[in-house]
């Protein structure tokens, strides 16, 4: 199975209990990405992503390989054409070109969520006379880094955007979807890690969200009537703001996304759901998932010339090459805590997460 992602790692662990070998060509190449995959190749996915050098390298991983297709994470969220460049090599196992670029473009985002009667933030493409209140986004940015407030912000680029800001606690919701119908497998609570230049940077999530049983109701009414005029298929997200017993939809990742660690069912394959759907059949029920669980990033306080051959706890992933150079304020790894409620969980993840800070601010090897 071919995994093209800006960091492939968990769609390669899933491939891997799925029964594939998974092929990967990612941004990061770390250990425990290497260890599942049966090929790699690093491939650059800053924006924007050389399309030639990433077909290449997914030809150089697909040669003399009998590949079931591919799945494509993180990275491609404004790159639909190349989307479609991959979908005429490889079987596409996710959504298709043309449903990608109509979800993540803001206005027709915007239009469907008026013709599902879904509450969504003010959008434009043009600056208010009074920018307070206000967020710049860039088009089919992901990860947060993209967001500021809008009467902070400096050059704009034609791919930007604005959308009123509003209050509340950041929920996503997991969807499975098979192009008419979705079945949502559970919400988790997001947080942000902050700099001053990137205020929205995504930090971690937990597992479950603390919502009320009318609230999630009320997000899943909303999921199926997006779903109802969207043909999503496979894994997706949907990215709510709640305040109470309001709600808003800020967007729809149409891919799997960051929290792909916290729904793995037991005894089961995430991966391979998200095949099953992209196929047209949805399970009849959602897993059943104990307990909570919170996975949080760790970025750099400052640039690390290059990475020891640290001992890493059981409970990190996405572990750095040894000898990688980290500069201040970029991913170093991801850290994991299963406890039994969502608020111990991320009590425990940011204790880890302190943990790795302190060691690596050591520089002791343990």
């Amino acid at each position: 199975m071919l995994i093209a992602a800006a960091s492939g790692r968990a769609l390669a662990a899933g491939a891997r209990r799925a029964g594939y070998v998974p092929l990967v060509a990612d941004g990061f190449g770390d250990q425990d990405t290497l260890a599942e995959a049966g090929g790699h190749v690093r491939v650059n996915f800053m924006r924007p992503i050389n399309g030639e050098r990433l077909i290449a390298a997914l030809q150089i991983l697909a040669d003399g390989r009998n590949c079931a297709g591919i799945v494509c994470g993180s990275g491609f969220e404004d790159r639909a054409d190349l989307l479609g460049t991959i979908s005429r090599r490889w079987p596409l196992l996710g959504n298709r070109p043309e449903t990608v670029a109509r979800v993540k473009d803001p206005l027709q985002f915007a239009a469907t969520c008026r013709a599902a009667d879904i509450p969504h933030p003010e959008t434009s493409l043009l600056p208010a006379a009074d920018l307070t209140g206000w967020l710049v986004k860039r088009v089919g940015g992901a990860g947060g880094w993209h967001v500021v407030p809008a009467d902070k912000s400096g050059s704009r680029g034609k791919d930007t955007y604005f959308q009123r800001r509003i209050k509340g606690q950041p929920v996503s919701a997991l969807l499975l979807c098979n192009g008419g119908s979705a079945l949502v497998l559970g919400f988790s609570a997001q947080w942000t890690a902050p700099t001053r230049r990137h205020p929205f940077r995504y930090g971690g999530a937990v597992r479950p969200a603390p919502l009320s049983d009318d609230i999630e109701q009320a997000l899943v009414s909303a999921v199926n009537r997006f779903v109802a005029l969207a043909p999503l298929i496979g894994l997706n997200s949907a990215d709510f703001v709640v305040d109470d017993d309001a709600f808003q939809l800020l967007e729809v990742n149409p891919r799997p996304g960051a929290t792909f660690d916290l729904f793995e069912p037991e005894g089961a394959s995430l991966f391979a759901l998200h095949i099953d759907a992209c196929n047209g059949t949805l399970p009849a029920s959602a897993p059943k998932y104990r307990g909570a669980m919170a996975i949080a990033v760790v970025y750099a306080e400052r640039d690390i010339a290059a990475t020891l051959a640290l001992d890493w706890p059981e409970w990190t992933t996405d572990r750095p090459p040894v000898g990688s150079r980290i500069d201040a304020n970029q991913p170093v790894c991801s850290v994991f805590a299963r406890c039994e409620t969502d608020r111990e969980a991320r009590q425990l993840v940011e204790q880890r997460s302190a943990m790795v800070q302190a060691r690596l601010a050591a520089g002791v090897q343990r």
